[in-house]
């Protein structure tokens, strides 16, 4: 049996452990069973942002007619888009496991590691062990157990990615920002899309008139079916046919595509390596439990990123994997001189997230709904794009912009913004939120320039009010 100082299980935010661990002379075991650098590169965020930045400025272009431009996409070259993804994605992605493969002191071992007693892992009958483990082991995506769905041809995001020759039409089983992100880039490239929902809104983290906002927009590029339940999945004719009712009334409706993509959220991968073998103890749904310094229930075993399924995005594990290192090594010298270690915590404050579909949505800290229950006296201000000439200029686009703060502390809470280039205007928002006063007021002192864009945001804060009209303890100006 092989030992190391360190085993880290997940190539994806993984990596930056793993990385340090190694600079820092460590002994190190990387555990991966796919192409290096995990969800986000390979099947996640890279691919399906070079995806869908085609897919904006094609549904930009068609914004035109209502400015008075015709326009006529000559050819739309579907293998040629697929390939420049895969070769920009596979090239990072094989980079990483050379460099990984050329370093001594840092072993790769290509397979999925379970746990078979304490602190020992098993990689395809090679056992390690090493009293430090980091579980960085990611999600995959959820089947849901829907009848068919087991002799049936279907894809998820991974396979959509590989898609080489273009589908004429699709069947997207799921409403969250997966789904709609993928119906966003096949239908702007010509293929015909269904998407079906569970759930009455659509990415259902969100508010619910930001959801009907992207509801509106899509549905008139694609046909977008929510709150129906799919019963039942079959193949007819080289067609997938999928079955569904409406969750209301119980109607039954068919719905036919040459692929099927399920987005139908995602699971945790604790089932593949056995954390209970090593005494770490999940909830109910399998996401590893650990404390507010991230470490297990077992001493020496640390987990963050999606294998926690707290917040599931690749921005959130860069920044958790930094405290994990900091407390690691601030654990390995507190035991070295025998004292209790200062260890920090991650501030989930404001967590910034976008759905690049379009238009694109971005949320950072509450959500409206969330607001509401958090017993603050709460100032909401909204607007959408028309109120600054720029908004006009560029047609008045479907949008929406909603900043909530707290009345009292001045402190803001969250923000939505839904229209073109929403992940860009938001961060003015979330460095204010992370200043030490997180305070609106700097909104107002700094210049913005006109006629751009951001003019909107400061416009949503000038429209602060109190919310369902309540009478505000004093003025916020």
């Amino acid at each position: 049996m092989k030992e190391y100082d360190l085993i880290v299980i997940g190539s994806g935010a993984g990596m930056n452990v793993a990385s340090s661990a190694y600079e820092q002379g460590l002994r190190v075991a990387l555990v991966e069973n796919g192409p290096m650098g995990g969800t986000c590169l390979n099947r996640g965020c890279i691919p399906t942002k070079i995806l869908t930045y085609v897919a904006d400025i094609i549904t930009q272009s068609k914004h035109l007619e209502n400015l008075g431009v015709r326009m006529k996409i000559e050819k739309i070259d579907y293998p040629w888009i697929m390939k420049r993804m895969r070769d920009e994605v596979d090239g990072d992605s094989t980079r990483q496991g050379e460099a990984v493969d050329a370093a001594e002191g840092i072993d790769w071992y290509k397979g999925t590691g379970t746990f078979v007693s304490d602190y020992t892992l098993e990689i395809d009958g090679e056992r390690i062990k090493a009293p430090n483990i980091i579980i960085a082991a990611g999600s995959r995506p959820l089947i849901p157990d829907i009848k068919g769905f087991e002799k049936v041809d279907y894809v998820t995001n991974d396979g959509a990615l590989h898609l080489m020759e273009q589908p004429k039409s699709m069947v997207i089983v799921g409403g969250g920002y997966i789904a709609t992100e993928f119906g966003h880039f096949f239908s702007a490239v010509g293929t015909d899309v269904t998407i079906i929902g569970r759930n009455r809104y659509l990415v259902k983290n969100e508010d619910p008139d930001v959801s009907e906002i992207l509801k509106e927009e899509l549905s008139e590029r694609m046909n977008v079916i929510t709150n129906h339940e799919v019963i039942e999945v079959k193949e007819e004719g080289g067609d997938k046919v999928v079955i569904a009712k409406d969750r209301d009334n119980g109607e039954k409706k068919e719905f036919r595509g040459e692929v099927l993509l399920l987005a139908a959220g995602r699971r945790s991968n604790a089932d593949l390596f056995k954390p209970e073998k090593t005494g770490v103890k999940t909830d109910k749904n399998g996401w590893v439990i650990v404390d507010e310094y991230f470490r297990t229930s077992k001493k020496g075993i640390w987990s963050f990123g999606d294998a926690i399924g707290k917040y599931q995005f690749r921005h959130v594990a860069n920044d958790e994997s930094q405290i994990v290192w900091y407390n690691l090594v601030r654990t390995l010298n507190a035991q070295h001189e025998q004292n209790e270690p200062e260890l920090l915590t991650m501030d989930y404050h404001a967590i910034p997230r976008a759905v690049f579909s379009y238009p694109p949505i971005a949320t950072v800290g509450m959500t409206l709904s969330e607001a509401k229950k958090s017993g603050l006296s709460l100032f909401v201000g909204q607007a959408d794009y028309s109120i600054a000439a720029k908004g006009f200029a560029m047609g008045n686009p479907n949008s929406l912009i909603r900043v909530i703060v707290d009345g009292d502390s001045r402190r803001i809470l969250g923000a939505t913004i839904i229209g073109p280039y929403s992940p860009i205007l938001i961060q003015e928002i979330i460095n204010l939120m992370y200043t030490p006063e997180g305070s609106y007021q700097p909104m107002f002192q700094a210049m913005h320039i006109h006629p751009a864009l951001p003019e909107v945001i400061q416009r949503a804060f000038g429209r602060l009010a109190p919310i369902d009209g309540e009478h505000a303890h004093h003025h916020h100006h």
